[in-house]
């Protein structure tokens, strides 16, 4: 996997995929608390859910579940000394669907949590990691 971050002006830095996708990062700066995108530490928190979430996606569209709809909200504290590594993440899943297995969901994401998601792994590493969900019906 390859990437390129370039330093655009200020605290701002354009992020390149090995695809082609661009985004904008940085921090606050100046007087005015111009923030031209997420934090670097923004975006690992960001990368994480959205690991997770593609995982629980994937094993519940496999278990031939009707899943339309996942967000993971996430909720994290960082160390207060440097490095600012993550120290607690609580993820909150919110997944929608008809007729779906409250039990396939939960097997889904601790799946995700504790066997798949890379990210999770990672930041198990200095982070403690908790979940919960919620199970939303849908009309059919």
């Amino acid at each position: 996997m390859k990437a390129r971050v370039k330093w655009v002006e200020e605290r701002t830095f354009v992020g390149e995929s090995a695809s082609g996708q661009k985004l904008v990062l940085g921090t606050a700066f100046g007087p005015e608390g111009k923030t031209p995108g997420p934090s670097p530490m923004e975006l690992v928190l960001i990368g994480t859910g959205g690991c997770s979430a593609y995982d629980v996606v994937h094993i519940l569209e496999k278990g031939r579940e009707a899943v339309e709809d996942c967000v993971v909200e996430l909720d994290a504290d960082r160390a207060e000394a440097d490095p600012k590594v993550f120290t607690r993440i609580h993820m909150h899943f919110v997944v929608k669907g008809r007729a779906l297995s409250h039990d396939k969901v939960k097997r889904a994401i601790e799946l995700s949590i504790e066997k798949y998601c890379s990210a999770s792994a990672m930041m198990a590493k200095t982070a403690v990691i908790t979940h919960d969900f919620e199970v939303i019906e849908t009309a059919k």
